[in-house]
């Protein structure tokens, strides 16, 4: 497994992720394909200035053309101030093979190895069995059950956090 920045080219994956019920049960539905493009140019911008890390999951490196997923790391404010967010999808025919905890495990030793990003938050879905099982297994500390809202979209999420530094397992 490797992880590459998201390029303009990666609209067709988003699609897949963000367009698909299945994919986005957890966070409130699909989202419409119009604006896809321009997201993705939006975080591929983002990840070429250093302002966020918004990385592909590439399984395998001979080729670099498919795609599992995402894991993104990003900053940005909350009524209790900044705070570093981290973030994956996983496309299901992927999906349990262990590739969503790499990738997340991975951006997290980057992380820590650049002493960037400081705590690490994550927000899966309560019922996100699988989201959570990977922040537990990865060494994040559960905080609470909040609300937060994605896209528009109120939803009910476990609170983990993470110093990559010290709890990363």
């Amino acid at each position: 497994m490797q992880l590459r920045d998201v390029t303009p080219d990666d609209v067709a994956a988003y699609v897949r992720m963000r367009c698909d019920p299945g994919m986005m049960a957890d966070l409130g539905g699909p989202l419409p394909r119009e604006g896809m493009a321009e997201k993705v140019r939006l975080d591929a911008r983002q990840a070429a200035d250093g302002l966020a890390w918004v990385k592909m999951i590439v399984p395998d490196a001979g080729h670099p053309d498919v795609v599992a997923g995402t894991v993104t790391i990003w900053s940005h404010g909350t009524d209790d101030g900044p705070i570093s967010e981290i973030g994956w999808m996983v496309l299901p025919e992927f999906q349990g093979r262990g590739l969503g905890k790499r990738a997340v495990r991975t951006l997290l030793e980057q992380a820590r190895d650049e002493g960037r990003w400081g705590l690490v938050h994550a927000f899966p879905a309560i019922g996100n069995a699988a989201s959570n099982g990977i922040c537990r297994s990865v060494g994040f500390r559960l905080l609470t059950q909040t609300e937060v809202t994605f896209a528009g979209r109120l939803l009910q999420t476990n609170h983990w956090v993470i110093a990559p530094e010290t709890d990363l397992h």
